[in-house]
């Protein structure tokens, strides 16, 4: 059943990909007569195939984020290369892509050496179609979120930097810098063997029991509101990238599944129902 399911998904995550392409395409720059911003679209499920092969016949998903974060530095070398007349806004869109992949590639690669594996694969990675779709889901997470800074990169509308290039930069360094903190906050008390089998309430961590996530939310946000003055038509479906990074981060795959794992994990103690209720799931109490 599950894989009839999956077998009825695989399209519609293409039908969604080829829709999202379409319309971030309107206006935009072009090559060899074709959307540059649709080839990016193309590229980013292209690459997660071309690494499913391997992850599949393996049967690991060690480099599963990584590929994710290359993806994101690829699109983005490519968006640039293949975009006339590029501005400040164009290049300042890219920079903070690229710095965030970097930066959070490098840290969920790093952590999954140290675990050995993502325990969210183990069910799905023996399903051909099953784990496909995961490696497809990824194009399109690439595409959603990265959608406001492709579609103003690859605009034929270009406009120097202004108001909105300001508060969108100092927005997203301070959600670019949250999550940063936090990450390290939490790998510092990981790495500690004095806090084996505890949960971490201390840091941002005792201001939001998911500071990382509320930071990876805000400089998406920043984002999107750099790239807003650029958009026209249909272009602005693209703001649809820091809703879905919203929605994916606490109604899918992050708040939901670490709620559940840490429920299991330490429900029922005292300590951890009191932190439970007293902290804020993701937005910090001051």
């Amino acid at each position: 059943m599950k894989n009839r399911t999956s077998l009825l998904i695989f399209p519609i995550l293409i039908l969604i990909g080829c829709l999202v392409a379409l319309a971030g395409s309107q206006g935009g720059a072009t090559l060899g007569g074709f959307p540059v911003f649709a080839l990016l679209v193309a590229l980013a499920f292209i690459i997660q195939w071309l690494a499913f092969i391997p992850a599949y016949l393996l049967q690991t998903e060690k480099f599963y984020d990584l590929t994710g974060s290359l993806t994101y530095l690829t699109v983005t070398g490519a968006a640039l290369a293949f975009s006339p007349n590029l501005d400040t806004r164009s290049i300042l869109l890219a920079a903070l892509v690229i710095i965030w992949a970097l930066r959070l590639g490098t840290f969920l690669f790093s952590r999954i050496r140290k675990a050995g594996k993502d325990d969210r694969f183990d069910e799905i990675k023996p399903s051909f179609i099953r784990f496909l779709n995961a490696w497809t889901i990824q194009g399109l997470w690439v595409t959603f979120t990265a959608a406001a800074a492709l579609v103003a990169i690859t605009s034929s509308v270009h406009k120097e930097p202004d108001a909105f290039a300001v508060i969108g930069f100092l927005i997203w360094v301070f959600g670019f810098a949250f999550e940063v903190i936090a990450d390290s906050q939490k790998s510092r008390f990981n790495a500690d063997p004095a806090n084996k089998g505890k949960f971490i309430q201390s840091g941002l961590w005792s201001r939001s029991r998911h500071p990382n996530y509320f930071g990876e939310i805000v400089l998406w946000i920043g984002v999107a509101l750099i790239a807003i003055p650029v958009l026209q038509g249909w272009q602005w479906v693209a703001m649809i990238s820091p809703l879905f990074v919203t929605l994916l981060l606490t109604r899918v795959s992050g708040i939901p599944l670490l709620e559940k794992k840490a429920d299991a994990k330490w429900g029922g103690q005292a300590e951890y129902e009191e932190y439970k209720k007293n902290t804020p799931v993701l937005i910090p109490r001051l």
